[in-house]
């Protein structure tokens, strides 16, 4: 009888940890077709870059960024290193959107928390195009 107590015990433990296992390994959809959860974050694993392109569609450029302490800031920060570096200037911030000009012109980068240790950057190709 306490050899089946035992068993119940660690059968009970070997499916909590691959339950804590799942959860932690667990990332939403993305909302970018054709490519998977893995494939994007080995990109960004596989790079010293801040940001990383993951994907091109149509009018929009998508990045990856990690996050710290959960926060979003810090990846505010690399969109704006980023996108300056190619002459635009940062004009403000608003919800989940950054707002950028050059030449008169208006550029909007969004952002968009896909897990706790990553986000999502949507930025308008125009970005590139210039």
């Amino acid at each position: 009888m306490k050899k089946v107590g035992f068993i119940s015990i660690v059968i009970v433990i070997v499916i909590f940890a691959l339950f804590i296992f799942v959860i932690q390994s667990y990332h939403p959809p993305l909302p970018i077709e054709n490519l998977t959860a893995k494939e994007v974050i080995e990109k960004l694993e596989e790079t010293d870059s801040q940001l990383v392109e993951i994907s091109v569609e149509d009018d929009t450029i998508w990045y990856i960024t990690r996050t710290q302490n959960g926060g979003i800031s810090i990846a505010d920060e690399n969109i704006k290193q980023m996108i300056g570096t190619k002459g635009w200037e940062f004009k403000g911030k608003d919800g989940a959107g950054l707002f950028f000009e050059k030449d008169g012109e208006r550029l909007v980068v969004t952002t968009q928390m896909w897990s706790k240790k990553y986000v999502l950057v949507k930025v308008q190709s125009k970005f590139k195009n210039q």
